[in-house]
């Protein structure tokens, strides 16, 4: 049900600023507005044309409040699908609240997290992807996390689940039709053409579900872990990827007790960089609760930044950074490690050959760095990148990112397999038409037209308020 109040709420962020916007939505919200503004020229608001911005004053009883610009969408042509008014006044906190009180006391109600979008998404102006792509591109901090989140805004993913679902639903009223007409023993869905859109269609869910991967470490960032011996330059090389001094250094073994953590975007790409503890042997309790937590970073990381002391490697440290590299490798066969050698900078060519012929030796890979003199830094930013698969990206192909999303494309490929499995086996058309239904639902749980209110609320709860 299409709630029918009129909502109001802050849709600049809270605090002062030069300016605010306070945003107004539903069928009073015009007379509302109108009824507190003064226009310069002496206008009516609510005689005015949609799409217009008006000169005036926020007044009442003869107290002025502020001056400011009042924008007007009527319905349907609004973001909510509603009227809309959007009042711009000054960036005071004091400002804004008092105006925000006047429009409640005026009629007008606090809106909820995410109330104007679930508004535009009740009144058909978004499906539910689409609104939830809205949080998504207000969250982004990287250029790729907007490029998909602009993507999916504009409906590239509903197109395309539409686009099957839009298939499978004709097929299954065909289906649906031979039950009628159960007796007559009679096919209307071609089963050869069927079983070749199934085929379509599953191999579009798999590339969509094998895309969240891709998705996911795009719009959460991709943890990596930077581990290695105490006092190899750990929090050095952090703060050269940073560029700045974000981790205390020192010459003394065992400075760094906790993991720190900070992002770095790196071509598009969001990278959250984990200083670890130094691993050792060592009889110190914090110190070792420290070294506790490298290991847990190092399982929840991606990559692993191996990072060694490039004048301390001997044949025994090899032997050891193997024997270490390979704990992690039998652990997390997938996880990619990079031993990066530190210090290269005190180093001849000959004896960095020597070390990367050693390493390769070991199957590991190696980038000689000095963390200190900043060499060889952009090389290992250029190696972070190569593990992730962007490809679909630069190819501006549907990219999944929202949990939500993924759990329901694996319940409508397991069901649409389960419709090959029936087709294949020759089962009765009411079993098929029974799992049919079961992949329309999944289908339609994404782009909102199978929803309930607890679902909603969910989804809007994490909304700002004023979106």
């Amino acid at each position: 049900m299409i709630p029918q109040e009129t909502i109001v709420a802050l849709a600049t962020p809270s605090g002062a600023g030069a300016i605010a916007i306070i945003r107004l939505s539903g069928s009073n919200a015009v007379t509302i507005a109108a009824s507190v503004f003064q226009s310069i020229s002496g206008k009516d608001l609510s005689k005015q044309k949609t799409h217009t911005i008006h000169l005036g004053h926020i007044v009442d009883q003869n107290k002025t409040y502020d001056q400011v610009l009042v924008s007007l969408f009527k319905g349907p042509n609004s973001y909510t699908g509603e009227n809309v008014v959007e009042i711009s006044c000054h960036g005071s906190t004091f400002i804004q609240q008092q105006i925000i009180q006047l429009l409640l006391r005026k009629g007008a109600k606090m809106a909820q997290a995410g109330e104007f979008t679930l508004r535009a998404f009740l009144n058909g102006k978004l499906d539910l992807s689409q609104a939830e792509a809205v949080a998504d591109l207000i969250a982004s901090d990287n250029e790729a996390s907007h490029q998909i989140a602009m993507q999916q805004m504009r409906g590239g993913f509903s197109n395309e689940i539409a686009k099957l679902r839009e298939e499978l639903l004709n097929f299954a009223s065909l289906i649906e039709l031979e039950l009628d007409f159960a007796e007559e023993d009679v096919e209307f869905a071609d089963r050869t053409a069927f079983y070749e859109l199934l085929n379509r269609i599953e191999f579009v869910l798999k590339r969509l579900i094998d895309s969240f991967a891709v998705g996911n470490v795009i719009k959460n960032g991709i943890p990596v872990a930077i581990v290695g011996e105490p006092n190899v330059g750990k929090s050095t090389l952090l703060n050269a990827l940073l560029n700045e001094e974000r981790a205390i250094v020192s010459d003394i073994a065992g400075t760094t007790r906790d993991t720190i953590e900070d992002e770095l975007v790196i071509n598009g790409i969001g990278f959250r960089f984990i200083d670890t503890a130094g691993i050792r042997e060592t009889k110190d309790v914090v110190e070792s609760i420290g070294i506790q937590k490298t290991f847990e970073k190092i399982e929840q990381a991606q990559v692993v930044l191996y990072l060694v002391d490039s004048l301390q490697l001997t044949v025994d440290s090899l032997k050891s950074l193997k024997v270490e590299t390979e704990k992690i490798k039998n652990k997390f066969p997938l996880k990619p490690i990079v031993v990066v050698a530190n210090k290269a900078d005190l180093l001849t060519e000959k004896e960095i050959t020597n070390l990367q012929e050693q390493l390769t030796t070991y199957n590991l890979q190696l980038i000689t760095i000095s963390a200190k003199q900043k060499t060889g830094i952009d090389i290992l930013k250029e190696t972070l990148l190569s593990f992730v698969n962007t490809g679909a990206l630069r190819n501006n192909e549907t990219i999944v990112t929202n949990t939500r999303h993924y759990d329901s494309l694996l319940k409508a490929l397991e069901e649409v397999q389960k419709v090959k499995w029936g087709l294949d086996s020759g089962i009765s058309s009411d079993l098929i038409a029974l799992d049919i239904r079961e992949a329309l639902h999944y289908f339609g749980e994404i782009t909102g037209e199978v929803t309930n209110d607890e679902l909603l609320g969910n989804i809007f709860a994490n909304f700002c308020i004023g979106k």
